[in-house]
């Protein structure tokens, strides 16, 4: 297992896929458990109108959900709607409803801005920001793109698996250019991966080709442990099998990758560590 983090700044990360069926939401999950197991603070964004996220992390109450922080929207509003998740210490959750739905159309201008304003002052008091996307590429996830630096893109070993990740790493370079300047792909992780298969085998050679650099060097696991600890509401981590410490290990890495990405994205830039989260330019 890795070593907690020293660094100060949050790190903020979108996880986004352009299919349903992939294992967002539960590689979502993984990487918020390897961070519970290091004790670092974290705060979930459930995005996703179907709010898997949320029933996984079985908050005992709901007041607001993004569904109101994105209706509202006023600087910092989020944090109105933060609850404790079920998991324990170190683990909090914006929570989804079905009702966001409502809010996968454009309203009015600036209306990719909404998260990231809701959001302001907010993200500064976790170590780990993740946001979970809806399946698709449409205005829930172009909010989650403006208000992160990372987008980690999930995909599986499928026929459907290289046109997918290149319509989202393309939805990322959009948003970047259009209102983000500091949002990076934190690479494209392969999930639910038997690469003994022949098809699995093909299809992560064919992602590797045509992205070199961002195809991350290892895969997530098929592991039945994963749904069993998701189901029970707990954290991979915490679930004690060897299927279970074989994704976590994984999910170990994947949260270093993320963490280290967060760090550099920034440098990279040529910005200060305290450039201004809601505005995503320097100040």
């Amino acid at each position: 297992m890795g070593q907690q983090s020293d660094a100060r700044a949050s790190v903020t990360c979108a996880v986004v896929a352009q299919k349903g069926g992939v294992g967002k939401t539960t590689t979502l999950l993984g990487i918020a458990g390897a961070a519970w197991e290091r004790g670092l603070k974290v705060l979930v964004v459930d995005l996703d109108p179907q709010a898997n996220a949320t029933a996984a992390l079985d908050p005992a109450s709901i007041h607001y959900t993004t569904n109101d922080v994105l209706a509202d929207a006023r600087p910092g509003i989020a944090a109105d709607a933060i609850v404790a998740s079920g998991w324990g210490l170190g683990v909090e959750l914006v929570p989804s409803e079905r009702a966001l739905e409502h809010r996968a159309v454009p309203e009015g201008r600036d209306s990719t801005l909404r998260l990231r304003i809701a959001l302001e002052g907010v993200v500064d008091q976790y170590d780990l920001v993740l946001v979970d996307c809806p399946p698709s590429l449409g205005e829930l996830t172009r909010n989650a793109l403006a208000a992160v630096r990372l987008a980690l893109v999930v995909t599986e070993p499928s026929f459907f698996a290289l046109p997918g990740a290149a319509a989202a790493l393309e939805a990322i370079e959009v948003v970047r250019g259009s209102n983000n300047l500091v949002l990076r792909a934190a690479g494209v992780v392969v999930n639910r991966s038997r690469p003994k298969t022949t098809e699995h085998a093909f299809r992560l050679t064919e992602l590797q080709a045509a992205y070199p650099g961002l195809v991350l060097p290892f895969t997530i696991p098929e592991r039945t442990a994963v749904q069993q600890a998701q189901g029970a509401c707990v954290p991979v981590q915490a679930w004690h099998s060897a299927g279970a410490a074989d994704a976590a290990d994984v999910y170990d890495v994947l949260l270093d990758v993320i963490l280290a990405r967060g760090a550099e994205t920034v440098a990279d830039l040529g910005l200060s560590s305290t450039t201004t989260f809601s505005t995503g330019t320097d100040t």
